[in-house]
């Protein structure tokens, strides 16, 4: 059996009091392979979202002696991004052009065919598609920049991304591992990008970003009034991104009574607000990232061992820069384009000592701190090409004072002998004399050497 695409799959709600439609309605929905459940009232379709999410709901307008123009409120007020498609008689056109002034997206006319659903259908799964990729960028203008490339030229980097690849279109929960800035968040938006899941929202919630008390509300949401500034409902992030993923940066900051909840969702899939006790389900992917040795976290007490266990079903361990050398160069060039373009420089690569420098450094900030110390130097550079000059000084080696018999100009030790007798001596004159030289030529060697 072939296994439904998460990205074209959608959660669908029917509420119709008329069995044969809802029958009509759940087969042909079922067939194009979406999650469908229908019910014949408000009642139950309000206990249904409190259980689950839906993409998109067919209600019927007249459901008994109730009116399904009062439901939509309630259904977009405890999922907002849910798209409504009320169902109509011909005689009652007017009812619905008003249902959609209340929120409704569309609506489609008794007596409807299979095509006209299926047709309806799509057209709703595309702007949800739409409505995702707005949010995407939206979620990602704050890390507007170069886009770091996966195609590395180091073999280990090269085996965790064929790694990554294998895993994407699974549904296990992948742990990715590595210090501060080796790239952690480019691997989980890849892993996203390459799964069946890629049309679906992915949200981003960083553990230390958030107070420990207020990560719960963030994840799970909360219900009005559940606690004091809860002004409203809010559906929180994993419902945000529910059929997508959910990618947690640096969870070993997770707060442990929050662990503990996570634990159960990862589990069971499973979910409550606060200030609710209705259980939730939701359809999400996890992966999470840390800097932090887990392991060590589970043996202090601080990290619970069953969640490190339900996490580490995949582990990918993303390597520092330091042992990926062959990237430093290309990585370079890549960021050059981008801050070159976003400065409106000219600037057409480094110079021969500048490449030494990029390959001589450690660094400890990895492809973060690189990318920091190119646009820095592109935007202090005036010439063609960067040089030593347009770098910080934390990451320039400290030139050696050149010695005798080294394959140095004789300017070089000129230049050193004469800044030393300068240093030691009381006045120009004096110097000069030690020199052999009057004060005349030492101004004009001075000048020459920017002493």
């Amino acid at each position: 059996m072939e296994i439904p695409n998460k990205s074209s799959q959608l959660s669908i709600l029917i509420v119709d009091d008329d069995a044969n439609i809802r029958k009509t309605l759940s087969y042909c929905l079922a067939a194009e392979e979406h999650l469908v459940i229908a019910v014949s009232n408000p009642s139950d379709a309000i206990d249904e979202t409190k259980r689950r999410f839906f993409d998109l709901a067919f209600v019927d307008l007249k459901l008994g002696d109730e009116n399904g123009m009062d439901l939509i409120p309630v259904l977009l007020a405890d999922s907002p991004w849910t798209k409504t498609v009320v169902i109509t008689a011909h005689a009652s056109i007017e009812s619905a052009v008003e249902a959609m002034r209340r929120g409704a997206t569309d609506y489609i006319t008794k007596p409807f065919t299979p095509d006209q659903v299926r047709l309806m259908t799509r057209k709703i799964g595309l702007i949800r598609a739409l409505e995702t990729q707005i949010a995407a960028l939206k979620e990602d203008r704050h890390r507007l920049g170069p886009e770091e490339r996966l195609n590395s030229l180091s073999p280990g980097m090269q085996r965790i991304t064929e790694t990554a690849r294998k895993a994407a279109p699974s549904e296990a929960v992948i742990l990715l591992q590595g210090e501060s800035g080796t790239g952690k968040s480019v691997f989980a938006r890849a892993i996203h990008r390459w799964s069946s899941r890629s049309a679906r929202p992915m949200a981003v919630v960083s553990c230390p970003a958030v107070p420990p008390d207020l990560l719960e509300s963030e994840l799970f949401g909360h219900a009005k009034g559940a606690f004091t500034g809860a002004t409203r409902d809010y559906p929180g992030r994993v419902a945000a991104c529910e059929g997508g993923t959910l990618f947690l940066d640096e969870i070993g900051d997770m707060a442990p009574s929050v662990q503990a909840k996570f634990l159960r969702f990862i589990q069971d899939k499973e979910y409550e607000r606060l200030g609710e006790a209705t259980p939730r389900k939701a359809d999400v992917r996890i992966i999470a990232a840390t800097n932090a040795d887990l392991e060590k976290l589970v043996a202090e007490g601080r990290f619970r061992e069953d969640l490190y266990y339900r996490l580490n079903v995949i582990s990918i361990t993303v390597p520092p820069l330091r042992d990926r050398q062959e990237d430093i160069i290309p990585l370079s060039m890549d960021f050059l384009a981008y801050f070159r373009q976003a400065n409106h420089k000219s600037i057409l690569g480094f110079t021969t000592e500048a490449e030494q420098i990029l390959l001589g450094y450690k660094w400890p900030g990895n492809v973060r701190e690189l990318r920091n110390t190119i646009e820095r130097a592109v935007i202090l550079s005036s010439g063609e090409q960067i040089d030593r000059s347009d770098f910080p000084a934390n990451i320039v080696p400290a030139a050696s004072a050149p010695a005798i018999g080294d394959r140095v100009p004789l300017a070089a030790i000129e230049e050193l002998h004469i800044r030393r007798v300068l240093a030691n001596t009381a006045s120009l004159q004096e110097a000069a004399d030690i020199l052999g030289i009057d004060q005349a030529t030492l101004w004009r060697r001075r000048k020459a050497y920017g002493i």
